[in-house]
């Protein structure tokens, strides 16, 4: 049976021999389906049409995956490497034997982890095809896995996934959305994977918080505080997001300040300046 991988969101569904008639996270308000209506990919076909991953060293012992061209919603994936075993972070919506084998050249991966459900990508395929690797879903998030499998386990909260990289569930963009400490990151200061959950700011010195971001949904003040309250937490000094988006230092300070900032707009503290 195919896996099916829906075109707009990239996320895979379960093993049957039609695609499903809609996809439940496009229909979600954070996401959409598109004005031409729901289309479907197979993995066989992607790889007869020549998708493949591009892997790129972001800074010692982490690295960026893209499918090329882009699957869905476009994310780069995080690899983090540890003496361990790996952390695969965001998966994309592509995977073959020649993407695993890829990957397995870096190291065993030990875990994968989505921050969120916009970002499950084939996050069982890639599974499969690197050993059966565990698939972390936050529980708060369980009922938006399109494609049930045993290597998914739950889990709420806390969790170091791996030695010296930690999961939190923060919330905001969804429930579960999570973001990941690894410690070591940044020469030792810390590294903060938030997919899109705190999302940097294109001038690397900002970021910002939203439901959802292609309809333009914000978040109210409180949740936005309640998030950076979480993950200010956690100790780290850079912050990566899904998309290329990095804050390089200070970004402990920068996601205070930020929520500072969005939440003073939100209240109208800024109003007389419309």
């Amino acid at each position: 049976m195919p896996v099916w991988i829906c075109r707009a969101c990239g996320v895979e569904h379960g093993d049957t021999a039609q695609p499903p008639q809609t996809c439940a996270i496009c229909r979600d308000e954070r996401q959409y389906v598109p004005r031409s209506g729901q289309e479907w990919m197979s993995l066989p076909q992607l790889s007869a049409e020549g998708y493949r991953i591009h892997l790129e060293t972001i800074e010692p012992d982490l690295f960026g995956i893209r499918s090329v061209p882009e699957v869905g919603i476009g994310q780069r994936s995080l690899l983090v490497r540890t003496p361990q075993g790996n952390l695969l972070w965001d998966p994309v919506g592509f995977a073959d034997e020649f993407a695993a084998r890829q990957v397995l050249e870096i190291g065993p991966v030990a875990a994968i982890v989505a921050s969120h459900p916009h970002m499950y990508g084939a996050q069982v395929e890639w599974s499969r095809l690197l050993g059966d690797v565990p698939v972390y879903v936050a529980e708060a998030d369980r009922a938006w896995v399109q494609r049930p499998d045993p290597s998914i386990r739950t889990w709420t909260g806390d969790l170091e996934v791996v030695p010296g990289v930690r999961l939190r569930t923060v919330g905001g963009h969804f429930p579960g959305s999570a973001v990941a400490l690894w410690a070591a990151g940044a020469q030792g200061r810390g590294v903060l994977l938030t997919g899109d959950t705190v999302f940097p700011g294109p001038d690397g010195r900002t970021v910002s918080f939203m439901r959802s971001f292609p309809n333009r949904l914000p978040l109210s003040g409180a949740v936005v505080d309640r998030v950076a309250r979480s993950v200010n937490e956690l100790v780290f000094d850079r912050l990566y997001g899904n998309f290329g988006g990095v804050v390089d230092e200070d970004a402990q300070r920068i996601v205070r300040a930020s929520a500072d900032r969005y939440m003073a707009w939100v209240r109208g503290d800024f109003d007389h300046l419309t």
